[in-house]
């Protein structure tokens, strides 16, 4: 029996993650995929006893790429430990373990959790029969943090299911199972899930089919979140119900104009003109600070402190800003959360982060 483990945090590339390395590539897939499973010929065989897989969180919508812009974040996310269980029925999986954040919040259903609907779907799309799955799900991210909590546990769990049986799928499908999971848990949206499956930042073009770029932020460049989280929750259900249902022209040319100004500044590793561009939005933002105690004057103190912009991560509550120093983030951070507390009698967590480039992957394997 051979033992493997690494840290979770450490970049390590899944194979399917190799073709990324061409910044103008975009991924397809059909959302007709449940009457094509399964997706290979002959159910594969499982290469491991069992895995360990870690993904990251993710801050979606950067200001004005609302609903089709997402980035991953280096250091914080969830694990997902899966291991061959004869105990479970062929071609069925169990959640044996919940821990972390809120766990008990958390349904063991897999037919209800958001981990085990997208080891559902890889199972459905490898064809599983012969053998049954037990899952155990470790969070690291608070649940409606604005940080993409669900899409870690599905990305987690769909890269989980498919290396144990050898990596057989690539992004393409692992994004779909992770789709199918936000689906049924915080709405049909993949600028969560699919940077966290393939890490860096991630522009979805369309959805039937599926369309998918991944923008290569230069790799010189230095690139640093500063993420703020007030102790309040903001389900990601209620502040979309709280989103406007028309908007003018002048406000849609003005958003589409910055949305496009975030995409160059991203290319371009032009944080500047990326801060700028993610803190103009007039259409989203607008509707949900205020659901926020004290984002106003976060954002506005995050930048007085010297941040290039700030803005709402995913759904709220937490606030991000970008930097391009750690310790000037550090600084920032430390404002942010005086803001929090002055302006919204909010306790906050401060925390800075790099982008993580390569997205979720194994960390831990045992041999069979």
């Amino acid at each position: 029996m051979t033992i493997c483990f690494q840290s979770p945090i450490k970049p390590i590339t899944i194979p399917q993650l190799t073709a990324l390395s061409n910044p103008k590539l975009r991924f397809r897939c059909n959302l007709s995929l449940p009457s094509r499973y399964p997706l290979t010929s002959t159910e594969p065989e499982p290469v491991y006893a069992s895995v360990k897989a870690f993904a990251p969180a993710t801050i979606a919508n950067l200001g004005p790429g609302f609903d089709f812009l997402g980035c991953a974040v280096d250091g914080l996310g969830d694990f997902v430990s899966l291991s061959l269980d004869p105990h479970v029925h062929p071609g069925e999986i169990s959640i044996s373990e919940i821990s972390g954040d809120n766990a008990n919040k958390l349904s063991k259903n897999p037919l209800w959790n958001c981990a085990g609907i997208a080891a559902i779907e890889v199972m459905k799309m490898l064809g599983i029969r012969s053998v049954g799955l037990s899952l155990s799900l470790e969070k690291g991210l608070p649940l409606g943090s604005g940080l993409g909590s669900s899409a870690a546990s599905a990305a987690a769990a769909a890269v989980a299911v498919n290396e144990i049986f050898g990596g057989k799928l690539g992004v393409e499908e692992l994004v779909m199972a992770g789709l199918k999971s936000e689906e049924k848990v915080s709405g049909y949206h993949a600028d969560n899930v699919a940077p966290s499956i393939m890490g860096g930042f991630v522009l979805i073009r369309n959805y039937e089919p599926l369309e998918m770029i991944r923008l290569s932020f230069p790799e010189e460049k230095e690139l640093f979140f500063v993420l703020v989280s007030p102790e309040f929750e903001a389900p990601t259900k209620k502040m979309r119900a709280a989103l406007p249902t028309e908007i003018g022209m002048p406000h849609h040319v003005w958003n589409s104009s910055q949305a496009g100004a975030l995409v160059a500044g991203v290319l371009q590793g032009d944080l500047m003109g990326l801060g700028k561009a993610l803190s103009s939005d007039k259409i989203v933002e607008p509707t949900r600070a205020p659901l926020i105690p004290g984002m106003e004057g976060v954002k506005k103190a995050a930048i007085e402190a010297g941040a290039f912009g700030c803005t709402i991560s995913g759904a709220g509550p937490t606030a991000v800003a970008v930097i391009d120093d750690e310790e000037r983030g550090v600084e920032i951070g430390e404002q942010m959360v005086k803001a929090f507390l002055k302006e919204g009698n909010l306790k906050a967590v401060a925390n800075v982060r790099r982008l993580d480039r390569a997205g979720a992957r194994l960390v831990g394997s045992i041999s069979r």
